[in-house]
């Protein structure tokens, strides 16, 4: 009986093995890529090593130095606006009576892929002025992390919520007072939960972004596909280590965040 019942954990300690090395492999290889020297089929390594080529991410000709600051720049404003905005309007639409079809509308946006929307939304940014711009761009992405936040938000916005607002309240707390004494202390996890997550959903994005900014704006994202059309392999597995890093870390301190969070409820 002992030996039937081990068997069933042998197999999921091997699948969790399995499973960790096929998540784990393709950032080791994109690491591996990007110090490479020579490296000839069939060889299973590099015959050599070149870290001294990450060096060379802050020189200007590269181009990577350009494209991170404006990834960093235009995925802080879409989290920064999204999360405050969607915080707000969540409250909103949480607490409407016609609840439903407000979070319909919110749901709205990921009916269609981001490119479909950029090919839609095309004509609407040249007549305004706002195609070809880091504005247009982050106007843009601002449809899909909007109704992120508001969803993201409905978590947040329960009937014990309300009830925390009436008392604070009762005890003469004004908006103000309410907004930034008590709402927002209790919401600063979810609000650093959203800002990743919205964060993220900017840094990763491709299609919308070459759309409305007409390829000017060029992010991180357009730069690494940029070395994969030239067949610059070395450089685009360097661009890929830069552009997964931020990703990492924020799902890192976003789980860290929800165990924390989950330890101070219970």
């Amino acid at each position: 009986m002992e030996r039937e019942s081990s068997r069933p954990r042998i197999l999921s300690n091997l699948l969790a093995w399995v499973a960790g090395v096929a998540c784990l492999f393709p950032p080791f290889y994109m690491l591996l890529q990007s110090v490479a020297g020579r490296w000839s089929f069939p060889g299973l390594l590099p015959e050599s090593l070149e870290p001294e080529r990450w060096a060379s991410v802050w020189r200007q000709d590269v181009g990577l130095p350009e494209s991170l600051a404006v990834s960093i720049a235009i995925s802080a404003m879409v989290a920064s606006v999204s999360s405050a905005v969607g915080f707000l309007a969540g409250r909103h639409v949480a607490y409407h009576p016609r609840r439903d079809s407000l979070m319909l509308l919110a749901y709205l946006p990921f009916a269609m892929s981001p490119v479909i929307a950029g090919v839609c939304l095309l004509f609407v940014y040249l007549r305004l002025g706002l195609s070809g711009g880091v504005a247009g761009v982050v106007a843009a992405q601002l449809i899909f992390a909007l109704g992120f936040a508001i969803v993201f938000f409905q978590g947040f916005w329960t009937a014990e919520r309300r009830a925390l607002e009436d008392l604070a309240r009762t005890l003469g707390a004004d908006n103000a007072g309410l907004y930034l004494k008590v709402l927002l202390p209790v919401a600063r996890p979810m609000l650093m939960l959203c800002f990743f997550q919205t964060f993220l959903l900017s840094w990763f994005q491709y299609g919308l972004t070459l759309l409305i900014g007409s390829g000017k704006v060029r992010t991180l994202p357009l730069k690494v596909y940029d070395y994969l059309g030239e067949a610059n392999v070395a450089y685009a597995a360097l661009g890929a280590c830069l552009l997964v890093a931020p990703a990492v870390a924020m799902l890192w301190a976003g789980r860290w965040m929800l165990a924390r969070r989950d330890g101070d409820v219970s």
